[in-house]
């Protein structure tokens, strides 16, 4: 009986130290220095999760959650508890009426942008526009629109210390299919938007583009330039005496499939992006592939749909390095 009563409690100490460890490991995780997905189970499900907004004290997360065939997608949040752990996800008190998708913080934290369908003065919008919500004492203020959007599409914004947006558009005026624009804040009030210049831009697919708050260097998807690995690579460009130098590619990021969605942390140590790539390749192993197996496969994440992935961003490597 004495011997049952130690092998039992053994067996428990060793449960209990397993646990400890990888409760451990799930909340202390290090940043990885190859792309790793961002809180497998908790935002990266299965589902296509895309997008990526962290607030600057690191403790809220928004994302967005995409329906099959886009018929329609949610902006959710995450909150750090006090043990570490994140909260479940929940829809965002200003998201779930309509179709929203692509948070963003602005520096200060006092403000969310996002793009949305949803109607202007009761009329209904095929188009996505630009809206923000402005933090106050219940939370978060209505939303409000951003009078420089077009009845064309605007996406993906971006904020910059002045207040100023970056954002994605594709406006008949412009050489590109889909370029990246500026809305300077000047006097409280937004300008008219101006295109990028070529060492940004061009007759291609450049799109939701990552702004540091300072202006110091842009992220952003390029599609179809020489040398692309996929359906959309990232690209990062500097500025430097006021100029943006030529984008180059992050070579060991970038996959074969859509990368896209960058962001970095305010403390610019990670970077945040979407990516679509798989971890399993097509059936060509000639074995049968069992319905259980399929099932995991098809609800898990690495499936083909959006995932969230995190790097670490001081030792990102590409042509041309950030510092």
């Amino acid at each position: 009986m004495i011997k049952l009563v130690i092998m039992c409690r053994n067996v428990i100490l060793k449960f209990f130290f397993y646990f400890l460890f990888t409760f451990s490991k799930a909340i202390c995780q290090q940043i990885p220095i190859t792309p790793e997905i961002f809180l497998p189970g908790i935002i990266s499900t299965g589902l296509n999760e895309r997008d990526f907004a962290i607030s600057p004290d690191g403790k809220t997360i928004y994302f967005t959650v995409v329906a099959p065939q886009n018929v329609t997608s949610s902006i959710f949040f995450i909150k750090k508890l006090s043990n570490n752990s994140w909260s479940k996800p929940e829809i965002a008190p200003f998201s779930g009426n309509y179709t929203d998708l692509e948070p963003s913080f602005s520096p200060d934290a006092n403000r969310i942008y996002f793009a949305s369908k949803r109607p202007i003065n009761g009329k209904e919008k095929n188009d996505f526009d630009l809206w923000y919500v402005e933090r106050n004492n219940n939370g978060w203020s209505a939303a409000r629109h951003l009078d420089f959007c077009t009845d064309k599409d605007e996406f993906y914004p971006s904020v910059t210390n002045d207040g100023s947006v970056y954002f994605t558009a594709s406006y008949h005026h412009e050489t590109g299919k889909e370029d990246i624009f500026v809305s300077r804040h000047v006097n409280n009030k937004y300008e008219e938007p101006t295109a990028m210049d070529t060492t940004i831009n061009s007759s291609l697919y450049e799109f939701n583009s990552y702004i540091s708050p300072d202006e110091s260097f842009i992220i952003f998807t390029a599609y179809g330039r020489k040398g692309d690995k996929g359906r959309g690579d990232l690209y990062l460009s500097k500025r430097v005496g006021g100029k943006w130098q030529p984008a180059k590619p992050f070579t060991q990021i970038n996959s074969d499939k859509l990368d896209y969605c960058p962001t970095v942390s305010f403390d610019k140590k990670i970077l945040y992006f979407t990516s679509e790539r798989t971890k399993i390749k097509s059936n060509e192993t000639g074995k049968t592939l069992k319905y259980n197996d399929f099932i995991k496969f098809q609800y898990s994440t690495g499936n083909g749909l959006g995932d969230i992935y995190w790097v670490k961003f001081e030792e990102t490597p590409l042509d041309g390095r950030l510092h």
